[in-house]
């Protein structure tokens, strides 16, 4: 199967200056892919110029007449712009034209237009959004709720947990990823009774659930997935972002000080580079709005040619392992465990 990739062109900070070059980048690497670009049609037929007659056979224009803002209300997007590149990506995959959607645009209307059009799973009651963040390991540490849902329930944390866990043993391939649920201590009686009673939804079904995890054991690769709510899991992931630019910051400070320091610069120049490439956040970019009855993959809206394709190269495999069907079926098998207790 050939998954094609629907790309929201006209949205983020950089609109199709960004997607095209990010688009032409993944033909290049991909044989088995088609792209549509959807959007402003003279816009994006101008911005593939000269590269405009190769690969059209693996990529489309599909024309959208509107935009997205990146600060405007969900609500007025959901309403209002129904001819969007937003919308119209995301109507491409409910209408089974393409096999995911990518969108650098305003988060709060691309869940909230994805969440009407192609409604949630079966068992989900909210879709929640999820990245891969690197850890001590030479692996990567899956995370939910990154901000979705503020306020959540118990049965919210057990959905995304299970989500989660299709999500990792799909993408990286590990039989019964380990499972563990935030809080601010790993003592059964430490944190707020939802989280408790979530714990107690956890440790009762197949899930390979290893209990409270603490914020550092994100980074130790303590567990692959750590649930939490939206709220609590934006804010660690804005003060990790934080904290990668102020050691980035002190790094490049401490090596500009004065001759010796810049020689030494040089000499450690190759093991920065390593460095740099390991934790780059661009590599990192693609946060998945999963429970979705359909693939859409949310880009960072600063994101630059590298981080884009790195968001494409997401939906790819997320196609390619079809993780909304799995997630359903494994959801299935859970409630199904879960009526057999009660019974």
């Amino acid at each position: 199967m050939t998954p094609r990739i629907a790309l929201d062109a006209m949205s983020g900070d950089f609109g199709p200056s960004v997607v095209v070059p990010a688009a032409l980048k993944i033909l290049a690497d991909y044989q088995d892919i088609h792209l549509i670009l959807v959007g402003n049609e003279p816009a994006l037929a101008e911005a593939l110029g000269e590269q405009a007659a190769v690969d059209r056979q693996r990529l489309s224009i599909y024309h959208a007449s509107q935009v997205v803002a990146m600060d405007e209300l969900p609500s007025h997007a959901l309403r209002n712009k129904k001819d969007s590149s937003m919308r119209v990506a995301i109507n491409l995959v409910k209408q089974g034209a393409a096999d995911a959607c990518v969108s650098a645009g305003n988060t709060g209307a691309l869940m909230a237009t994805a969440r009407y059009v192609l409604k949630t799973l079966p068992g989900i009651d909210r879709p929640a959004i999820i990245t891969a963040l690197p850890n001590m390991k030479n692996s990567y540490t899956y995370m939910l709720d990154l901000g979705a849902n503020v306020d959540v329930s118990a049965e919210h944390l057990f959905q995304f947990a299970v989500m989660g866990e299709v999500l990792a043993s799909a993408v990286k391939n590990v039989s019964e990823p380990k499972v563990g649920l935030l809080n601010v201590g790993e003592e059964e009686i430490k944190g707020n009774e939802r989280v408790r009673d979530a714990a107690r939804l956890l440790a009762d079904c197949p899930l390979n659930y290893i209990g409270f995890v603490e914020g550092d054991d994100i980074y130790k690769g303590t567990a692959d997935v750590v649930v939490c709510d939206g709220f609590v899991g934006n804010v660690a992931l804005k003060t990790t972002e934080g904290v990668a630019k102020m050691i980035s910051h002190y790094v490049k400070q401490s090596f500009t000080q004065n001759l010796l320091t810049r020689l030494v610069a040089l000499i450690a120049l190759p093991i920065l580079r390593g460095l740099r490439r390991r934790i780059d956040p661009r590599r990192y970019n693609g946060a998945s709005l999963l429970g979705l009855r359909g693939i859409v993959i949310k880009s960072h809206g600063g994101a630059d040619e590298l981080a884009f394709s790195y968001a494409i190269k997401e939906a790819i495999r997320e196609v390619e392992q079809n993780v909304p069907s799995r997630i359903a079926d494994q959801l299935d098998v859970f409630l199904n465990e879960k009526r057999r207790q009660v019974g």
